[in-house]
């Protein structure tokens, strides 16, 4: 984990509320694992103190690190406004990352929204292309599926609306995919809103398959120190047989096994 300047050298809207930002951070984009994240203390933002936890979906070997960002709030509103030249404070690479497929593994990710770019990275580094599964709302969220298809990977939509692809959740183009790995051959990857990767998660337990989950929470600190992004997981040793766990630290990729779900 390191902390420094980084200069925007791209930032620019990519479809409806969706940017893509660019720093040039290579004091972070050389250490960065598939599903970290990083701090940034977004230059202007002068009454709101606390750095903005992103995923990184992708660096280079020349210093760039990519995030695609949301507008959802002040924060987001003004990092959208920054000219290229700006330099903000980026710390990181933050986070308990995916572990990468295996060379004869079929990565299978399961992405709702903008998660696609955080999987990004990880399909990116996998040896072997597989499928991404994308879920969104409507159309105007479905991000990233070109970058996808020119990694390889075969890209399966369904949107809630029908807007695009099938209609329905991503957890219905999941099911057949959780049915059919007999042999362990597939490796499971999820990142979207925690309610769609709760879903996942109890559906990989009824089938047995141990997936790897990315759960998202407000993050303060980003570092672990103040616990205000827990969620629960499975402690065998309490008397509840749970225990919270920060989504900074010990997150935000989880294996999917270790989810304590509400009775």
């Amino acid at each position: 984990m390191k902390t420094g300047n980084a200069e925007i050298i791209y930032n620019n809207n990519i479809k409806a509320d969706y940017f893509k930002v660019v720093f040039n951070a290579p004091h972070v984009a050389g250490l960065v694992l598939p599903g970290q994240f990083v701090h940034v203390q977004i230059a202007g933002l002068l009454n709101r103190i606390l750095r903005r936890p992103f995923s990184v979906c992708d660096t280079d070997v020349d210093g760039a690190l990519t995030v695609v960002y949301k507008i959802v709030g002040e924060g987001t509103k003004v990092l959208s406004e920054l000219k290229v030249g700006t330099v903000c404070d980026v710390l990181g690479p933050l986070g308990n990352p995916y572990s990468l497929p295996r060379d004869d593994e079929y990565p299978v990710i399961a992405a709702g929204g903008y998660g696609s770019a955080a999987t990004y990275i990880l399909a990116k580094q996998a040896k072997r292309k597989g499928v991404l599964l994308l879920g969104a709302k409507t159309d105007k969220d479905l991000i990233l599926v070109d970058d996808y298809r020119r990694l390889g990977f075969d890209v399966k939509v369904t949107t809630e609306d029908g807007s695009s692809g099938t209609k329905g959740l991503v957890t219905s183009l999941l099911k057949e995919y959780f049915e059919t790995n007999r042999n362990g051959r597939m490796k499971f990857y999820g990142c979207g809103p925690n309610p769609m990767m709760l879903a996942v998660a109890k559906m990989a337990t009824k089938h047995g398959v141990n997936a790897e989950i990315s759960l998202d929470h407000a993050m303060c600190c980003g570092i672990g120190a103040c616990y205000a992004c827990v969620v629960k997981i499975k402690d065998s040793e309490s008397s509840d047989n749970w225990k919270y766990a920060r989504t900074c630290r010990e997150g935000p990729a989880f294996n999917s096994d270790l989810i304590y779900f509400e009775r």
